[in-house]
């Protein structure tokens, strides 16, 4: 059946998979929604956005993307409050983000009315996606690619613009052991490493999957030149808490201008937590633990929001943190944040966009 949304074409499954998903055993990423949205750049122009239902789509081996790395993406969250209303959390935000990311890949920007209405239409005809439960939500991966099929270095003509959802649980079930990695790079300044571009994460896959191998979830990026300053996680910044002060690496353009990095921040220091963006060496964690000044570290980031660390390993030793409590920053932080999202207190700023 198709019906018109704003200016978007809805054709909506003729099989719902809904029933198919156990909500109260969410694997992060594991299922699809139903739709997905579809819209095709082409002479210079964005065309009309379609909800469909999500499959497969026909494509060339020979696209750019595949053969040049032309391919961004983005991760956002959609919640029902407490009072049933859905909320996407700093839509403007991220199609900012979104934006920076296509420019430094030479690629079209996506309009902001298109970007709005795609999501908010999608989630719509979706609604019965997004889980309750605690700690669930609806990712929301728009993903923009080259899609003119033409061997041959140069920035594509042609590209598609792809939105999905799949309700998720929390991204992490435990506190996480993680590495400072010395020997690989995941991105060096004057790079793309800002950008949520595709092959960021492809050249951090495989010191990954060596630190797994080693027992450790994730690793910490340290700088391209020295390897002598933090950067961040290999999902998310990194943040932690030094004499009582929540420290962070400052932004670079080795680094992801995470939003739940900022909203983070900018709540601390509503709480009157002391927040310090600035260069966080290697040597000053090894220090600050020695002292007993280094008593939290965590991962923030739209997947896990907030991730506690319970071990870094540097140059091969361990140095395990205190166990994560209620009263933590992290804690503290995280419940704020969530609340909010949640409505469960006042969104000052605004950051929730109700669907109407």
């Amino acid at each position: 059946m198709e019906t018109m949304s704003n200016s978007i074409r809805v054709q909506r499954t003729s099989q719902s998979r809904l029933k198919e998903i156990d909500f109260s055993n969410l694997a992060f990423g594991q299922h699809i929604a139903d739709h997905m949205i579809v819209a095709e750049y082409a002479d210079g122009k964005w065309g009309e956005a379609s909800v469909l239902p999500y499959g497969e789509m026909t494509m060339s081996p020979a696209i750019l993307s595949l053969h040049y790395g032309q391919a961004i993406f983005e991760g956002m969250k959609a919640y029902k409050t407490s009072s049933g209303v859905i909320t996407i959390f700093r839509l403007k935000r991220h199609h900012e983000r979104m934006n920076r990311s296509l420019e430094r890949m030479c690629m079209p920007p996506i309009p902001y009315n298109l970007f709005e209405q795609s999501l908010t239409t999608l989630i719509d005809v979706d609604r019965d996606w997004i889980p309750t439960s605690e700690g669930a939500s609806l990712y929301i991966r728009p993903v923009v690619f080259a899609s003119e099929a033409r061997l041959g270095v140069k920035v594509s003509d042609q590209y598609k613009f792809v939105i999905m959802t799949s309700p998720v649980g929390p991204y992490y079930s435990k506190p996480l052991r993680v590495k400072v990695e010395e020997t690989y790079v995941r991105a060096a300044e004057g790079g793309a490493g800002f950008a949520k571009c595709a092959g960021n994460y492809g050249v951090s896959f495989y010191p990954t999957q060596m630190a797994r191998k080693e027992g450790f979830d994730q690793v910490l990026w340290t700088d391209a030149k020295e390897h002598k300053y933090i950067d961040e996680a290999g999902t998310m910044n990194v943040m932690f808490v030094i004499d009582g002060k929540l420290v962070t690496p400052r932004l670079t353009t080795a680094i992801l201008d995470g939003i739940t990095r900022d909203s983070i921040l900018t709540l601390a220091k509503e709480m009157d937590i002391v927040v310090e963006e600035r260069k966080v060496s290697v040597e000053e964690l090894i220090e600050t633990h020695k002292q007993g000044s280094l008593t939290e570290a965590f991962g923030a980031g739209t997947a896990a929001i907030v991730a506690p660390i319970a071990t870094i390993n540097i140059h091969g030793k361990d140095y395990t943190l205190p166990p994560t409590s209620e009263g933590s920053i992290q804690a503290r932080v995280k419940k704020k944040l969530t609340n909010m999202r949640l409505g469960l207190e006042k969104d000052n700023h605004e950051w929730n966009f109700t669907l109407r």
